[in-house]
């Protein structure tokens, strides 16, 4: 596995419509950009690709919980993503995120019941991706349904793949839309 660069990106929420948020609202995305071995190429078996996932989603879980600088349980939201270079295909990114790398984040974070969401694309140097997320344990918990976008803007290259996980720390700044809520949920547990 070739890696090019890892990227993080934290984004603190400290206030929202006038109101403080305390503690601050903190989501953290972990990426790597990574060379796609089977770019250019019509290749039956995945397995390569499937591999670089499982790696990823240890290595990218840890930068991440590093960056927040939080325990694995402390935890709240958790999604994946990639973006498949113009030389690659739509399923490289179905290889790299689905098979393993949800399994290496749950082993990481000693948690995660709920299914992992996600989102993939190809796309040219640049391109953006929303990382849907939502609540570890249930992905009914309404207060934790949000996203990350994420842009590197030199990748993917045609040849790369952009491999990206995100994660949060509490639900959204003042959530307030009715439905199961975290403390509703931990209380039937």
């Amino acid at each position: 596995m070739e890696v090019r660069k890892f990227v993080t990106i934290v984004e603190e929420t400290c206030r929202e419509s006038g109101k403080e948020v305390s503690p601050p609202h903190r989501k953290v995305a972990s990426i790597a950009v990574v060379k796609n071995p089977l770019a250019g190429k019509y290749v039956e078996n995945l397995d390569e690709l499937i591999e670089i996932g499982a790696r990823m989603g240890t290595e990218l879980t840890q930068r991440a919980i590093q960056a927040l600088r939080v325990k694995p349980e402390q935890i709240h939201s958790f999604g994946k993503a990639a973006i498949v270079g113009t030389e690659g295909e739509f399923e490289h990114a179905a290889a790299i995120l689905h098979p393993q790398l949800g399994q290496t984040m749950r082993k990481v974070l000693n948690a995660g019941k709920a299914v992992i969401p996600s989102a993939k694309k190809v796309a040219a140097a640049g391109g953006t991706i929303d990382i849907p997320l939502h609540y570890k344990d249930e992905m009914r918990v309404r207060s934790h349904y949000d996203a990350m976008e994420v842009r590197v803007v030199d990748a993917p290259r045609p040849d790369e793949i952009l491999i990206a996980v995100a994660f949060t720390d509490s639900g959204r700044p003042l959530a307030r839309v009715p439905g199961l809520t975290m403390e509703e949920f931990l209380k039937k547990g």
